[in-house]
């Protein structure tokens, strides 16, 4: 049991965030406002011994249940998130000020893994209690005790925010991988579907000449190497068939993202719409295409503060046009939010890449790929 107690559980903060380095770093930035603990040092003078000794017991106190809301199951977080406040109430209690910093970090976790009311309504009980607690036995003026109850009050609701925006930005990310599975999925199907219905009439066909040449070699030269050619034929045929069914599965890559931009952004509550009048592509330029539009559709979700998003995916002429765009607040530089990847990839296809976004007036990303770029072994794909 010891041997699991600085392990990360399945369903702690710190695995729900397995694949947010960000969130995990996070953690220990947050750890920058312990310096707090030491409060007394520069406001009074010639602090007794027990002073240092009540701190410097604190200190690795604090920081085991701090790590231990992170790690343990999430469902536990705020029963650490209270004994952190108690500790901090016990050290105000005894006289030191700093006491209100483990308060304050309680107050930040005190709502990890309840709903939104619950969260709030433990967070108003523990500061009130707190702040009640400080005014009446320490004597604080109330102005003090207020101001250390709205911080404290603004630092556990801000908490609460940012956990249940990082919860549900993981959740969102699931529900696109399921997406791209599930379109996966769907496109083996077809292909196998396909490929029954293509081979299993051509395959039983090449049987049955192959036999009836074999029959025929020894009496029949001439019938025999007719039946051969024509065996050969219906294979090649076949394999065409084969070729084409297999070149439509690379469609599904640009379908699946547009889809999985639809759910991220409608997750948003932003309208996306999509026109996808897209041809059959070599697989190197729908891929590229599907990244720049999943990149895109990310810095809307991230920063374009939009209500409606669109995507079109059209042939003009002789050249892909490939059109997104958001009414947020425009005013995206030609470096910023990844356009620099973005230009790269569309530069690699032989394409080009503008982008309007005037401030205010939303953004418009525009892609132009030539037709010689959509050419597969000498043929327009």
């Amino acid at each position: 049991m010891g041997s699991t107690w600085f392990q990360s559980a399945p369903d702690s903060l710190w695995s729900r965030f397995r694949d947010k380095p960000r969130t995990r770093l996070a953690s220990y930035f947050h750890l920058i406002w312990i310096v707090y603990v030491f409060v007394d040092l520069f406001n009074k003078g010639g602090l007794p011994i027990d002073w240092y000794a009540i701190t410097a017991l604190s200190l690795p106190v604090f920081l085991l249940l701090y790590w231990q809301v992170h790690l343990r199951p999430a469902r536990y977080a705020p029963l650490f998130a209270l004994t952190m406040a108690l500790l901090g109430l016990a050290m105000l209690a005894d006289g030191h000020n700093g006491g209100v910093c483990y308060v304050i970090y309680g107050c930040s976790f005190i709502g990890v893994n309840a709903s939104q009311r619950a969260a709030v309504v433990r967070l108003i009980v523990l500061t009130v209690i707190s702040v009640g607690l400080v005014t009446i036995f320490n004597g604080w003026p109330w102005p003090a005790s207020l101001i250390v109850a709205v911080m404290a009050f603004a630092v556990g609701i801000l908490s609460q925010f940012y956990r249940a925006t990082a919860q549900h930005d993981a959740e969102l990310k699931l529900s696109h991988d399921e997406v791209r599975r599930l379109a996966a999925t769907a496109e083996r199907e077809r292909i196998g579907r396909d490929l029954h219905d293509l081979l299993g009439h051509t395959l039983s066909l090449i049987t049955l000449k192959l036999e009836l040449s074999r029959r025929l070699i020894d009496r029949d030269g001439a019938a025999a190497r007719r039946e051969l050619e024509e065996a050969e034929g219906v294979a090649r045929h076949a394999l065409g068939e084969v070729r084409s069914a297999v070149t439509g599965v690379r469609t599904t890559g640009m379908a699946a993202e547009l889809a999985s931009a639809r759910l991220l952004l409608n997750a948003s509550m932003v309208q996306f719409d999509y026109l996808n009048d897209l041809p059959t592509l070599p697989e190197r330029v729908e891929t590229g295409l599907a990244l720049v539009l999943r990149e895109a559709v990310t810095n809307i979700h991230r920063h374009a503060r939009a209500s409606i998003a669109e995507a079109r995916v059209e042939m003009r002429g002789n050249t892909l046009m490939f059109c997104i765009s958001d009414n947020g607040q425009g005013g995206v530089t030609e470096g910023g939010n990844g356009l620099n990847g973005m230009r790269e990839r569309i530069r690699a296809l032989d394409g080009t890449l503008s982008i309007d976004s005037p401030r205010g007036a939303g953004t418009r990303l525009r892609i132009a790929l030539p037709v010689r770029t959509l050419t597969h072994r000498g043929e327009v794909a």
